[in-house]
């Protein structure tokens, strides 16, 4: 008996910046390939943020199998090496059942991993971890004053990495300081290191960079985020800023929990909050962008 399915490649990535259509495309192939989507976004992995991260929505989920979603809790500090190890037993499992994996996301570094293996990094000293997230979470300052700190910290013993980072990168900045004091090695000498085993490759890999024209893609943006406050993103960010998260955590640079967090404590109105999140999604999508652009080869079927 012939399969309902057409023959499918081994591994399909499906990338794109922020609000490009990703998440439909990839339930479309799924369904023609038998296929799980796999979460490839660091912010869709937390349980608490559903909607301000765009993580699918319930009727989306019915479609097809979807993992790596929402699993994790905002308080725990997660990486793209966390990320990595989970994938490898999502594989397994995926492969075992003869079904597809789809990984479809935002975050360049994830499928740098995917692609290429992560470089190793030593378990790093708990109370150095400590000292450099009491630092940031301490310091009174904006998070644009707190990161220009880190950022002269980081220059006074590790100007290589410095020198690689922008000044309001808090959350790679404390992470190079906690490299650098915990191991008296730069955290670029470790990045230089050989990298682990790359997950995929070897078979047939179906590469996909969703580019929408940029006037599309930022009416998209905007129409999402209305949608978005609709839907209750507001008394989500109210509801999970009384966990009292790390601000040096990244979930707290998800966009809207920074803006939404000023309007809540009456530093900004409502609508400032709305045009600031949806500038910061545009930033975002062009930083995304140009990412993409730059590290991916003529490899990668490019679509509008």
């Amino acid at each position: 008996m012939m399969s309902p399915y057409p023959m499918p490649p081994e591994t399909v990535l499906i990338a794109g910046p922020t609000a490009s259509g990703k998440s439909a495309y990839a339930i479309k192939l799924a369904r023609q390939y038998d296929g799980v989507i796999i979460n490839t976004d660091s912010m869709q992995v937390y349980r608490q943020l559903q909607i301000v991260t765009a993580r699918p929505a319930s009727e989306e989920l019915q479609q097809c199998q979807h993992v790596l979603y929402g699993h994790r809790d905002g308080a725990e500090s997660y990486s793209v090496a966390c990320w990595l190890e989970e994938v490898g037993n999502v594989l397994d499992d995926v492969r075992d059942r003869g079904k597809t994996p789809i990984f479809v996301g935002g975050t360049g570094l994830y499928f740098r991993g995917l692609m290429e293996g992560l470089s190793p990094v030593p378990v790093l000293d708990s109370g150095i971890r400590q000292k450099w997230r009491d630092f940031a979470k301490s310091s009174g300052l904006t998070e644009g004053k707190t990161g220009s700190l880190l950022y002269e910290e980081l220059k006074k013993r590790d100007p290589i990495a410095a020198n690689s980072l922008r000044p309001s990168d808090r959350q790679r900045l404390i992470r190079a300081l906690e490299v650098i004091d915990s191991t008296g090695k730069s955290i670029v000498d470790w990045q230089n290191q050989d990298k682990g085993q790359a997950l995929i490759g070897g078979g047939e890999v179906k590469k996909i960079l969703l580019m929408p024209q940029r006037s599309q893609l930022h009416s998209r943006i905007n129409e999402r985020f209305e949608k978005m406050v609709s839907m209750g993103a507001i008394e989500e960010v109210k509801q999970f800023l009384t966990l009292g998260v790390d601000p040096a955590l990244p979930v707290m640079k998800a966009i809207g929990v920074p803006q939404f967090s000023r309007f809540l404590t009456g530093e900004t109105s409502l609508d400032e909050a709305i045009e600031k999140a949806k500038a910061a999604t545009r930033q975002y999508a062009k930083r995304q962008s140009t990412w993409f652009n730059n590290q991916f080869g003529n490899d990668w079927q490019r679509l509008e």
